[in-house]
């Protein structure tokens, strides 16, 4: 088996910053399915994708075949020139990937656990299909090239409404798969075939998101559950408006999922740096209308008040690098019931989405609520998600 070379492109971000690698899917480049993510991280992380053979920028496919562990060893020495380039050769860095890029994921915290620090593995798993069918794909692909999978990868990919709810999106992906190199669909196709790491998960130590489209017919949730719990550190996250693609169709949730586990936040140590941390997590998490609202509306009585809040509750705790943001959502939800704090309740319920917690987690944290906290409590909690839950939908 042969090592392929692999190119790539930055994406967002500094050379001071952290780096983050970016892996994309089957039949996409990291340009079209991971620049929304990157342009929310440019402020915390230096992102730089990498391209299959024949995808985007990496135009060379090998005359030999290659497998999982072949592709893996190529994108690693790619991101060893991006090292080197950053002055850090043989230095660690954050992942994320999406599909067959949440799978050379999974082979790098196997073959090479030192490299990588922590890992967003999005629609993908362990085990992606069956042989039969990747070989079949492959010879399909390779004989009447990538055109012919542009109609069926469009009922996969995408959760049902989002092509007419953001056509240029999905034009993108779709565009990228209708010029990749066919041979080289095929050969990523033929390292799919054989890939199965089912029964090494365990080896993995390294902190992973596991993030799954509750539509992925292609890696369903219950394999990226499997995912999930069969690593040391593993934590799954669903999306329930998303189905093979969520860098694109949840950037947003996908970004956060990708803070929470490799967010390198410290503690900032003068007043000065903390309000500016705290500005910044504030229009995060609360989104930049619910900041100019509260900011237009100060007056004398409330300003200093509001920059109090800035700076001790937003700069002083959420930037703390304790625990990440979904969790720091579950506890603040969890005290809002329990002191009947009705109004702040209903603004941080959009800010747990926005987090990445999903449906069905408030629904859990409310019912929990309700043996420690009191019936009539959650009763008013579920009340209050109800609505807020339903604008959300209203808004998208």
């Amino acid at each position: 088996m042969t090592t392929p070379t692999i190119s790539g492109v930055q994406l967002a971000g500094s050379t001071n910053l952290p780096l983050l690698i970016c892996g994309p899917s089957l039949g996409t480049s990291a340009t079209a399915l991971w620049s929304s993510v990157a342009e929310l991280l440019a402020d915390d992380f230096h992102v730089v994708g990498w391209d299959l053979p024949g995808h985007g920028v990496t135009k060379d496919v090998p005359s030999e075949p290659f497998d999982m562990a072949g592709l893996t060893a190529g994108v690693l020495a790619f991101v060893d020139g991006v090292l080197g380039d950053r002055g850090q050769p043989g230095g660690s860095f954050a992942y994320a990937g999406d599909s067959v890029g949440g799978a050379v994921g999974l082979q790098l915290l196997i073959d090479h656990p030192d490299r990588v620090h922590a890992a967003t593995l999005a629609c993908t798993g362990a085990r992606l299909g069956d042989e039969p069918m990747w070989r079949e794909r492959a010879e399909l692909v390779a004989t009447s090239g990538t055109p012919v999978m542009v109609e069926p990868s469009a009922r996969r990919w995408f959760a049902p409404g989002f092509i007419d709810a953001r056509p240029d999106a999905a034009a993108g992906l779709l565009h990228a798969l209708q010029h990749t190199d066919r041979f080289g669909y095929a050969a990523v196709c033929g390292a799919l075939a054989t890939f199965d790491v089912r029964h090494r998960l365990g080896e993995i130590s390294t902190p992973v998101v596991a993030v799954a489209g509750a539509y992925d017919v292609a890696a369903p949730v219950a394999g990226m559950a499997e995912l999930a719990h069969g690593v040391a550190d593993g934590r799954l996250l669903v999306l329930e408006e998303v189905a093979h693609q969520a860098p694109v169709e949840a950037p947003q949730e996908t970004a956060a999922a990708i803070r929470s586990v490799a967010g390198t936040a410290e503690v900032s140590s003068t007043v000065a740096e903390r309000r500016a941390a705290g500005i910044k997590v504030r229009r995060e998490v609360l989104g930049d209308a619910h900041v100019d609202r509260a900011t237009a509306a100060a007056t004398d009585l409330t300003r200093e008040f509001q920059a109090f809040i800035t700076d001790y509750a937003w700069g002083a705790i959420w930037t703390r690098p304790g625990l990440d943001r979904r969790s720091r959502s579950m506890i603040t939800l969890t005290a809002l019931i329990a002191r009947g704090h009705d109004e702040e309740l209903e603004m941080h319920l959009r800010a747990a989405r926005t987090n990445g917690l999903g449906v069905e987690e408030i629904k859990e944290l409310i019912l929990q609520t309700a043996i420690y906290c009191g019936v009539p409590d959650a009763n008013t909690a579920f009340r209050i998600a109800q609505r807020t839950l339903e604008d959300e939908k209203d808004d998208h």
